[in-house]
């Protein structure tokens, strides 16, 4: 079957087309091109602002006039994840598809579904003339998923919208009212480097599920680089070893799936028999009811790189060890919701380089800046460099708002059970947007995703059938000013 031929062919034919253009984070010039083009097609004001949003308006539709001003807003960019077997090009390419039973998915990468589908549904609703609706503000941000400077660099006074609609969550039974906060820590350090003594050996992780850094980090999923710091960790505590290099996860809103290290030790034969008749078979037992396709290998390697000192191997090494990764803290407030935690999310030793890239998340300021401080700590005390960026804030819910209690009147009346309203620990625009809009009421919600933000990532077409009829139903009730 054909993406054009499910329902709702709109979305579907939209998404379609929003997935053949190239869009990753912070290369979203032809994106914003296309998406400029398609409201200027329409006929419709449309404006680019300094930091690259796209704004989209169109007029209510008859006997409309009167209602309260809704925004519908997403984000252009996606998250660029591929499997290492796949030869892919995401700034050249638009994204394989196919259908599998009622899933959409992409072939070996990410989807973009996240938050392609929002933005496919804003673009039916620009272009629909049967669609009973306010006057709307379409807005499409940039870089949401790495820094999201677009949301950041947001002026007030660009918006009039008494309502905001972002289409960016990812199970189609919740209504979102609250999000995570994040911050960016960078630990980096340079060493020297010298002929390395022993035989090579190459450590290898790979065949985790990923998946997203704040919605997946409860879900107890392996994170590529702890794992390869525990193996490493054992192999140093058999031999002094000298690092030569380390090559671990990617982005810092992804869960790595995959890692790899190669070091010198004296006696590789003893090392690789410890811990594949030890730790090996330890972390497979232990991951065996989530990570069914892990698979852990270390052996004989040949390299000419240099390494770093024994010494500087095991401060890299003791410091891996201690970083906090998963959950740091549940809310005490709202149950099951993730109040803070931190994902290491990037390691990198390269010619005596060493980088480890972490996403730190809370939906408490002082507990987000509590993370980050102890990460901060540890590097220090090994006499690494540590630095703050990309801070952004949290959205605080607000249960009782009027666009939330309409829409759970809604829901419950079209699909007849009552939805569940929640926060999440994913970091979502509403908390920038809603400091530059402090009167703004404003609400998450989407299809159901599953995967989001590694190859595994996948939308039901069921679902996204029943958001269709919910966002119209709800266009078609925004009340009066």
């Amino acid at each position: 079957m054909e993406l054009s031929a499910i329902e709702p062919q709109v979305i579907w034919k939209n998404f379609a087309r929003l997935n053949a253009v190239p869009r990753p984070s912070k290369k979203e010039e032809k994106v914003i091109a296309f998406i400029k083009a398609f409201g200027e097609n329409l006929g419709l004001e449309t404006t680019v602002d300094e930091t690259g949003n796209v704004i989209i308006k169109k007029p209510a539709t008859a006997g409309m006039e009167d209602r309260k001003t809704v925004v519908l807003q997403s984000h252009l960019d996606m998250v660029c994840q591929k499997n290492n077997d796949v030869n892919f090009d995401f700034e050249t390419e638009g994204i394989r598809m196919e259908i599998d039973g009622d899933w959409v998915k992409a072939k070996g990468t990410t989807l973009g579904a996240d938050n392609g589908l929002g933005v496919a549904t804003i673009m039916s609703v620009l272009e629909s003339s049967d669609i009973p609706h306010p006057a709307l503000e379409a807005l499409f941000t940039i870089d949401e998923e790495t820094g999201m400077t677009g949301a950041l660099g947001l002026k007030p006074g660009q918006l009039t919208g008494q309502i905001l609609l972002n289409l960016d969550t990812e199970e189609d039974d919740e209504i979102d009212i609250g999000c995570a906060g994040g911050i960016d820590v960078t630990i980096s350090k340079n060493y020297a480097t010298e002929a390395s003594a022993g035989q090579i050996i190459r450590f290898e992780v790979k065949g985790l599920q990923g998946g997203h850094s704040g919605m997946d980090i409860n879900k107890g999923f392996g994170n590529a680089n702890i794992i390869l710091g525990r193996l490493l960790y054992k192999a140093m505590e058999k031999e002094n070893l000298q690092l030569i290099s380390i090559d671990g996860g990617g982005l810092r809103n992804a869960i790595p799936r995959e890692a790899s290290a190669t070091a010198s030790v004296r006696n590789a034969a003893e090392v690789i028999e410890a811990i594949t008749e030890g730790l090996k078979k330890e972390i497979e037992a232990e991951f065996a009811a989530v990570e069914p396709n892990l698979y852990l290998n270390i052996e004989n390697f040949t390299t000419s790189e240099k390494a770093v000192s024994e010494t500087d191997s095991r401060s890299i090494i003791l410091t891996l060890k201690s970083l906090h990764n998963g959950v740091y803290r549940m809310s005490p407030d709202v149950k099951d919701l993730v109040e803070s935690s931190n994902n290491v999310a990037r390691v990198e030793l390269k010619e005596g380089a060493l980088k480890i890239l972490n996403l730190s998340r809370s939906s408490v300021e002082s507990s987000k800046y509590s993370v980050a401080e102890q990460l901060k700590s540890v590097a220090e005390l090994a006499g690494m460099h540590v630095e703050f960026s990309g801070s952004y804030p949290g959205w605080k819910p607000k249960p009782g708002s009027g666009i939330v209690q309409l829409m759970e009147k809604i829901y419950v009346e079209k699909f007849g059970e009552r939805p569940h309203v929640v926060a999440c620990h994913a970091g979502l625009e509403c908390g920038i947007i809603g400091a530059h809009y402090p009167e703004m009421e404003m609400v998450s919600f989407g299809p159901t995703i599953r995967g989001a933000h590694s190859p595994d990532e996948k939308a039901s077409i069921s679902s996204a059938q029943k958001f269709w009829v919910f966002t119209r139903d709800i266009l078609a009730n925004i009340p009066q000013k």
